[in-house]
């Protein structure tokens, strides 16, 4: 018997947690420190132990996180950094608000990660910075973006938004996403898997310099107070979502986990039902550790957007992302790219659909989400 399934439901994970969080808010009205301080710092020592890194920044949203590292780096008009078409708008709209360029590299389709190959091809004498993406959980394998940072002197930005807790093998060992980079961004968006209850984000770094840097950044550049040394941005973390973030944050394995055994167990049901021809699924990495924010199929044959409509009459939840890449997007027509100069991001966009997975998703309603991909291919049939 099919069900109907949301493609998010976040009360899942807050609801047992409510007391905890409720009582530790009560505790940061009486304490009258309300932007950053001592649960925000408590914060950035957690993240960093995690992210296996000396510096964790707290800032107010992933998007500020972008821009400040970019700011940290010295980006400025004229300059450009090379990053994927085939993300989130933040990750290009932070260098396109410093003047700068974004040149967007072409993905390889088995995990939507930036193909090195591209990127390579598009350094130039103003390329300033690499900015990779860890897509839907995944981490890039880091290593050949490691060999053109060290070939051409160009620093690494990793975009951890999606990926808390990912790994990959880094000289030879496994390292965690957002410990690689010359400085890494976070987002802690309510659907990330460590999710804040509003707009959270972070910087980590190896570099003590650097991290002082980003904190002067996030605070209009001001040391001491009223005393400005450089033009800053207000990128300041408030304590409600910190004091959330620490609640939350002892859980995230637990729900990893959670995200990891649902992934497992749509390979197996979709396996069972023999819909090779008609969806590929995402690859289940043999090294290193997927930490599954979307569970994203490419849907072939031109079906993708009929079947999301067949699975909406039926109260099955599913998301696009990406329905085009940035470089298709009206508000950066002005870089002049054309149709056809990214074919594997403008192929994967035509055909992704993200599925529902979240802590909490049941196997019934994983069963009905198939269940109904199964019927809706059958009536094609």
């Amino acid at each position: 018997m099919s069900c109907s399934v949301p493609f998010l439901d976040l009360s899942r994970q807050s609801r047992p947690l409510e007391n905890s969080i409720v009582a530790a808010l009560r505790e940061v009205v009486l304490s009258g420190h309300f932007v950053l301080g001592p649960k925000i710092e408590q914060f950035e020592e957690t993240l960093a132990c995690y992210s296996e890194v000396n510096h964790a920044v707290a800032c107010a949203s992933g998007s500020e996180a972008l821009l400040m590292a970019l700011m940290a780096l010295g980006i400025q008009p004229g300059d450009e950094v090379i990053t994927p078409s085939f993300t989130f708008f933040a990750t290009a709209s932070a260098i396109a608000r410093l003047g700068a360029t974004p040149v967007f590299a072409d993905i390889v389709p088995e995990t939507f990660h930036l193909n090195p190959e591209d990127v390579a091809a598009k350094v130039t004498p103003r390329t300033r910075a690499i900015l990779v993406v860890h897509l839907f959980g995944q981490a890039v394998e880091m290593e050949p973006f490691a060999a053109l940072s060290r070939q051409h002197a160009i620093p690494l930005v990793e975009d951890v938004a999606q990926a808390i807790g990912a790994e990959t093998l880094w000289q030879g060992e496994t390292r965690r996403a957002g410990s690689m980079g010359r400085v890494n961004c976070f987002s802690f968006y309510p659907t990330k898997n460590l999710g804040a209850m509003g707009d959270a984000g972070a910087l980590t770094t190896q570099d003590a310099a650097m991290a002082e840097k980003l904190r002067l950044i996030r605070g209009h550049g001001m040391e001491p107070r009223y005393f400005h040394k450089m033009i800053g941005i207000n990128g300041r973390l408030d304590a409600f979502q910190g004091t959330v973030l620490n609640i939350k944050f002892p859980y995230l394995e637990t729900w990893i986990a959670a995200r990891q055994a649902i992934a497992l167990r749509y390979a197996e049901l979709f396996r069972d039902a023999g819909l090779d021809a008609e969806i590929t699924l995402p690859q289940i990495p043999t090294q290193g550790r997927h930490v599954w924010n979307q569970y994203c199929v490419r849907i072939h044959r031109g079906y993708r957007d009929q079947l999301r409509s067949f699975l909406r009459e039926r109260g099955i939840g599913s998301e696009i992302y990406y329905p085009l890449g940035l470089h298709e997007q009206e508000c950066f027509r002005y870089l002049g790219w054309r149709l056809g100069m990214l074919p594997v991001t403008e192929h994967i966009s035509r055909e992704i659909l993200a599925l529902p997975i979240f802590p909490g998703l049941t196997e019934e309603e994983q069963e009905s989400v198939v269940q109904q991909i199964v019927a809706f291919f059958c009536k094609k049939y």
